[in-house]
């Protein structure tokens, strides 16, 4: 039977990990305080001098707040599960009433809980630097966070079949797939500035619709609700195609015998 005692067991078996874990904390906390102050700094300096007339500062910070939620969602899910079986635990896991359901449930949990913790200290860092608030744009914020995590869970989802499928040869997609994506997400720049043929590609990659939709958020202060329901419809495409992706790869894996051997 679904549990919700079992989905929280693999929340607090990687939280204990977190809690005990110096480097993990660098990798959540430094780098993105790293990366904010970097750019902040950057775009202050660029829209000092004169070089445009666009606030940058507010542009390019809530840009890189929303595609750090993306990149630690994604990298929770997918670095959870390369976690388990860096410890050799998948077999121990699946010997147990756990469900992969669950499994996967207490992963998001997981990713959902970095994601947060790396936005609310790059938010509050952005108000006392830069003298931007992230969080004040109401109601859109949410629709397009929201719309960025199921894209990364996709993506988490994705790269835990091509592991299971191709061993452990693919772990470095944990890190790498989502950056795939990056030059056609249209992050810091709108996606008429790409090539021609860049933009076809981004017209079907969902976390171009969702940055096309932040910066007319904060440039115009309106919500293009026709972005949103193109990236969302895209999003549904995605997720259901790295479900099934996965549930493939996890039974052939099941079947092979690859649950007992990956890790060893």
């Amino acid at each position: 039977m679904f549990s919700f005692k079992r989905i929280y067991a693999i929340l607090l078996r990687h939280l204990y990990l977190l809690k005990h874990s110096f480097s993990r904390w660098v990798d959540l906390v430094y780098w993105p305080t790293v990366d904010l102050l970097l750019w902040g700094f950057i775009t202050i300096y660029l829209h000092r001098s004169g070089h445009t007339d666009l606030n940058l500062p507010s542009l390019f910070l809530g840009a890189l707040i929303f595609w750090n939620i993306l990149s630690r969602a994604q990298q929770g899910l997918a670095v959870g599960f390369l976690e388990d079986i860096w410890a050799r635990n998948l077999l121990h896991l699946f010997v147990s009433p756990l469900s992969i359901v669950e499994y996967i449930l207490g992963l998001i949990m997981y990713s959902l809980l970095k994601a947060l913790i790396s936005a609310v200290v790059m938010g509050i860092l952005s108000v006392y630097l830069f003298n931007f608030n992230f969080f004040e744009q109401g109601m859109g914020i949410i629709y397009l966070t929201l719309g960025l995590l199921i894209f990364a869970w996709s993506v988490g989802l994705l790269t835990m079949a091509f592991v299971l499928y191709f061993g452990q040869e693919a772990e470095i997609l944990a890190w790498a797939l989502g950056l795939l994506f990056l030059p056609f997400s249209a992050v810091f720049y709108p996606v008429s500035s790409l090539p021609e043929s860049f933009q076809m590609i981004a017209k079907v990659v969902p976390p171009s619709y969702f940055f096309e939709a932040f910066r007319a958020l904060i440039l115009g202060r309106e919500l293009k609700t026709d972005l949103l329901y193109s990236g969302y419809l895209l999003n549904l495409v995605y997720i259901f195609f790295s479900c099934l992706a996965f549930i493939l790869a996890f039974q052939r894996a099941k079947k092979e015998g690859k649950i007992v051997k990956i890790g060893e």
